[in-house]
């Protein structure tokens, strides 16, 4: 089973780049969202997935049991989901508030506060 997560959160990894190298921004807003999932679905291959043992510690040991599943990337997990979450949402008033003011998503298109005539930038050191 983790190998089969293993490539799914390359895939996940690999779409969320695709889309976040694109020009228009709900793209690279979703994008984003993909990038956390994706580190989410990692970190919770990287805490086991076994449900045989419970992340329970028997009387008289300090520390979980060998082949037991770690709770500690699930909490991070959960904690992870609502900041993301949270993230998305502020991402997409601010992607819908460009795109009210300025009227394109395209994020080349969005350069209204830089002049036409202006020189380019040094392109080596």
């Amino acid at each position: 089973m983790e190998p089969l997560l293993a490539i799914l959160v390359g895939l996940f990894f690999a779409a969320a780049i695709y889309l976040m190298l694109s020009k228009f921004s709900i793209r690279i807003m979703l994008g984003i969202a993909i990038l956390g999932n994706a580190v989410n679905l990692l970190l919770f291959t990287g805490g086991r997935l076994t449900r045989e043992v419970p992340p329970i510690i028997p009387a008289g040991l300090d520390s979980l049991p060998a082949g037991t599943a770690n709770p500690l990337p699930q909490a991070l997990i959960l904690t992870a989901i609502v900041i993301s979450f949270s993230f998305l949402a502020f991402l997409l008033v601010l992607t819908y508030r460009a795109y009210q003011d300025l009227g394109t998503d395209n994020t080349s298109d969005m350069r209204a506060a830089e002049p036409d005539d202006r020189p380019l930038p040094p392109l080596g050191y």
